[in-house]
């Protein structure tokens, strides 16, 4: 069976790994990014790259961007096209993607990921889905290639406020990470004790199991930058104002975050928290 034709709108930490697994699967790939990368199947505009595709998989960073270049693509999408966005947004803009392949007669899902670039790489991401089944199966095996697993949600929209909900939890937890290992430190408990004993704590998490031994390196190069994770909190702010409900730890964390992107560290990973303690 012939597979899809696909093309990946934006080759970031994600995108550009999700990319060569589809293609060492046997996918014919056509990408395009801001920043030009002179790869085979790279287009100078997301016009040309999704021209001919069947599935469409938008790897972005931010709402806005994702409506300018949508905006530009939908010029040249076939109707039947199935669009997939895989970036964190706002609810907001992902009904209106919604709405713009519904107009163009193209499907649509909601589906962004859990999963850094090791996990992208390795084909190890979770797929949050949300939209209809009939559509999902149609890109079941699709998203196999990079993904370990997909968890369809619900409605479009559901997987949206899924992702940015469980972001909302990682960053907490990394400032909480944070402060406790500097406690510990600061009263004489070496950072490594400290760090096994919190792991096998039952607050311990995959999340910590990852995160421990490179704040305690000092090694802060991105899987998540400060900067995304920045950015998910003040779309965690904006669904807890609309659903009037406070968010004292995330608007703490979220704070903490802006300040240290004013300090420079907006391109590290978001385990730099830990840096304000220096």
């Amino acid at each position: 069976m012939e597979k899809q034709a696909i093309a990946i709108l934006g080759l970031g930490i994600i995108g550009s790994r999700v990319r060569q697994r589809l293609i060492e699967a046997g996918y014919k790939v056509s990408c395009w990014s801001r920043t030009f990368r002179g790869l085979e199947g790279e287009f100078a505009s997301p016009q040309e790259a999704v021209a001919n595709a069947d599935i469409v998989s938008v790897y972005l960073k931010d709402g806005p961007m994702v409506r300018d270049v949508f905006a530009s693509a939908k010029q040249a999408l076939r109707g039947g096209t199935l669009v997939m966005n895989h970036s964190t947004i706002d609810l907001q803009t992902t009904l209106w993607l919604a709405e713009q392949c519904a107009a163009k007669g193209c499907d649509f899902l909601d589906a962004p990921f859990t999963g850094s670039k090791d996990a992208a790489g390795s084909g190890q991401l979770l797929y949050y889905v949300g939209g209809c089944e009939e559509a999902l199966q149609r890109v079941s095996d699709y998203l196999a290639v990079s993904s370990k697993a997909y968890l369809h949600c619900g409605e479009i929209g559901s997987a949206t406020i899924t992702k940015i909900g469980t972001n909302l939890i990682s960053a907490c937890t990394v400032q909480a990470m944070g402060e406790a290992m500097t406690i510990a430190k600061k009263h004489g408990v070496s950072p490594e004790v400290f760090a096994e004993a919190a792991i096998q704590n039952g607050s311990g998490s995959p999340l910590m199991a990852m995160k421990y031994p490179a704040m305690m390196k000092g090694d802060f190069d991105a899987h998540f930058t400060m900067a995304n994770m920045l950015k998910d909190s003040r779309y965690a702010l904006a669904l807890a104002e609309s659903a009037g409900v406070s968010l004292p730890a995330m608007s703490v964390v979220s704070q903490r975050m802006n300040e240290l992107c004013e300090q420079g560290m907006a391109d590290l990973d978001y385990s730099a928290l830990i840096k304000a303690y220096e």
